[in-house]
């Protein structure tokens, strides 16, 4: 079930919704709010989701974006869903380390690992 977007690419495996995002640089302001919005449909579309974000293809991430995911994070757990995330680069880890973000998200090496912990 691929739907069409811009920044994002959705694919359905075991149940879960698994988000590999387009875009190399997550910085713009304007692209991270449609990420957002995009995001919040896959999220409002399923009671109870559980998602995956899969950071394979992200360079560099702006802080902009991280209070993104804070916010996604939020609205996923008020639908009593679960969000994980993988595939984070060494440097953009190093950032969810320093502002203790690895301690809010659920973060795993691989999204292979990721789908077997849901």
């Amino acid at each position: 079930m691929e739907q069409p977007s811009s920044h994002l690419k959705i694919r359905r495996t075991n149940g879960v919704s698994v988000v590999e995002f387009a875009d190399r640089k997550i910085l713009e302001e304007l692209s991270i709010q449609e990420i957002g919005e995009e995001l919040n449909r896959v999220v409002e579309s399923e009671t109870g989701i559980k998602l995956l974000l899969d950071f394979r293809n992200v360079d560099h991430l702006s802080s902009a974006a991280l209070g993104m995911l804070i916010t996604l994070n939020k609205k996923v757990k008020e639908q009593r869903g679960n969000l994980k995330l993988s595939d984070i680069n060494r440097q953009i880890f190093e950032v969810f380390k320093i502002t203790r973000l690895n301690r809010v998200f659920d973060i795993h090496e691989t999204a292979e690992q990721a789908l077997a912990s849901f």
